[in-house]
């Protein structure tokens, strides 16, 4: 089981830190976002090394992702938030190693229950 927390209420550029704490061993760990009336997107991923990540374009430069490992963690790092990255995150993982894209939602089968993040103009 994943449990996200970390969201709330933000100003545009302003910054929040989300963190999603795993009941057990992880592999490939995601965080995706669904905003109100659009489909679920691809946030950004991250392998169990650490080593090989991946960002959507839209939040390139702007989030980072990062795990600790030994305490079945990862974060979500978000600056310069926008109002457009209002959404609710969710994160993902997979609990059994994977060749497939961190992007892909198929490959993850366990995920948070989201978290609010909401950004003003």
């Amino acid at each position: 089981q994943l449990q996200a927390c970390g969201g709330g209420l933000a100003q545009a550029g302003g910054s929040l830190r989300l963190s999603c704490v795993a009941s057990g061993r992880t592999f490939s760990m995601a965080w995706f976002r669904q905003a109100p009336g659009k489909e679920r997107e691809f946030i950004t991923g991250i392998k169990r090394s650490g080593s090989s990540t991946s960002y959507a374009d839209s939040v390139k430069g702007r989030f980072t992702i990062s795990r600790d490992n030994a305490k079945n963690t990862v974060y979500l790092q978000m600056n310069s938030l926008k109002p457009e990255d209002t959404a609710v995150y969710y994160c993902a993982a997979t609990v059994q190693a994977t060749w497939g894209a961190l992007a892909s939602p198929v490959i993850y089968d366990s995920w948070g229950q989201g978290t609010l993040v909401t950004v003003s103009s």
